[in-house]
């Protein structure tokens, strides 16, 4: 295994290094559980580590608990570079777990679990400060003013179209996901994973990280495709496919016919992070 690859499959937090699967399906990390206990207990012995782990796992499904069934088996390297079966668990079920290790290092991350908690309390009571956080949050990123108001817009009209699906017997999650790759690949001719691959994105949020033009070719495939269910009530998900085929493809008349046009490719590869770079040395540049 090259030296990429290794470094695909680490992560270093607190000077250790925590093994990690990429899901390429799911999109997204797994993380090796005994690694994080180790570091959270200030036990560099992997034996017992292991042994807590086990005792902690014990104890959770005594009281009740299904976190130990959210952890998959999944092969990770182990220092005597062979393959085995490790408890791995993803972002979210980890967050739980280091809630029930009573370990000074897991008080940071208790805190801030408390603060995102409440701020989510605070968004259900008054959705305005989610719109305000989220500008704030593109804002960061450097992105202009024009951007965010497209992006804020095609956002609004995903609410209105997923707002559809779910009052029309729409099942969220997989079946949201199902009809929004159509509509993705019928006007991009990409899937949403083909075109997250092409920008270089893993967990990053796609829409942020489209141009302009990408963004509003996403708002009109979405726009039409809720147009069309509402126009033949459409219900469920296979019904529902055929409106996703058909605003999808308006998009991509249009798409075609700006390209023809301007002779330039609205789907590109680009990506904030890019563009940020070229847009900062170009400032230095200039100094």
């Amino acid at each position: 295994m090259d030296k990429k690859n290794i470094d695909n499959r680490l992560v270093i937090f607190e000077g250790q290094k925590i093994r990690r699967h990429w899901d390429e399906k799911k999109e997204r990390w797994y993380f090796s559980v005994i690694d994080i206990i180790a570091v959270l207990t200030d036990q560099l012995n992997f034996k017992k580590a292991k042994s807590y782990w086990t005792t902690l796992k014990n104890r959770l499904k005594n009281e009740g608990s299904q976190l130990v069934t959210f952890c998959d088996q999944l092969k990770m390297q182990s220092a005597d570079g062979k393959f085995y079966n490790t408890d791995a668990a993803d972002v979210e079920t980890l967050l739980r777990l280091i809630q029930s290790v009573p370990s000074p290092k897991a008080e940071p991350i208790k805190l801030w679990l408390a603060r995102v908690g409440y701020e989510r309390l605070q968004e259900v009571s008054d959705p305005e400060k989610a719109l305000n956080r989220s500008r704030a949050y593109w804002q960061r990123m450097g992105r202009s003013q024009k951007w965010i108001q497209q992006r804020m817009m095609g956002q609004e009209i995903r609410n209105k179209l997923t707002d559809y699906w779910k009052n029309n017997e729409v099942k969220e999650q997989d079946e949201y996901a199902i009809l929004t790759n159509i509509i993705h690949q019928e006007w991009s001719d990409l899937t949403v994973l083909e075109h997250k691959s092409l920008k270089k994105l893993k967990t990053e949020n796609l829409r942020d990280h489209m141009s302009d033009a990408e963004l509003v070719f996403t708002a009109l495939a979405e726009l039409s495709t809720r147009q069309i269910a509402e126009t033949v009530e459409a219900k469920g998900l296979e019904e529902n496919k055929t409106p996703a085929k058909k605003g999808g493809r308006i998009a991509k008349n249009a798409r075609l016919e700006l390209e023809q046009k301007t002779g330039k490719k609205i789907v590109t590869g680009e990506n904030f992070r890019q563009s940020f770079k070229t847009d900062h040395k170009q400032m230095e540049g200039q100094k």
